[in-house]
């Protein structure tokens, strides 16, 4: 592959910024699976408080960091509260320049809650009510990328 042919976004980094449209369209879609039940927990002003308010179940703490620990997937969407912010990446991030966001796969089956009130209130995590079926799509999708990284590897793509 030469240089002109070789791919301008390497592993480990952005891959894309979502515009203040894409960041809306998936707030709305987080909000459909997690924010459900928020009514009356201020979730205007901030999202992960359906976690600390007690509706949708969740881990916190340590036990949200080491479920989150666990999670793999090919893409990693991060979404601050402003709901104007989000940018995709292929590595699992544990802190972003943001004090307030939340960390998914593109198809939501689990999301982790980064609060600025780390250590008191959050972190958080929890599960899509269809996490099985959707993880085997995540597993799918880890497999196809790791097709593509050794076919390029081996100079094929």
């Amino acid at each position: 592959m030469s240089k002109a042919e070789e791919p301008l976004i390497r592993p480990g980094q952005v891959l894309r910024t979502l515009s203040e449209d894409e960041a809306a369209a998936m707030t709305k879609a987080w909000m459909q699976v997690y924010g459900r039940r928020g009514h009356g927990l201020n979730m205007k002003d901030f999202m992960w408080h359906v976690f600390s308010g007690g509706g949708y179940d969740c881990v916190s703490g340590r036990d949200a960091l080491a479920a989150y620990a666990t999670r793999q997937a090919a893409e990693y969407v991060v979404l601050s509260n402003d709901r104007r912010t989000a940018f995709v990446t292929d590595v699992r991030p544990d802190r972003a320049a943001l004090s307030d966001y939340m960390v998914f796969p593109p198809n939501l089956a689990w999301t982790m809650a980064f609060t600025h009130e780390d250590g008191w209130l959050g972190p958080y995590f929890a599960v899509h009510p269809e996490a099985a079926r959707l993880e085997a799509d995540i597993l799918a999708g880890i497999r196809k990328k790791q097709q593509i990284e050794a076919a390029r590897a081996r100079g094929w793509i």
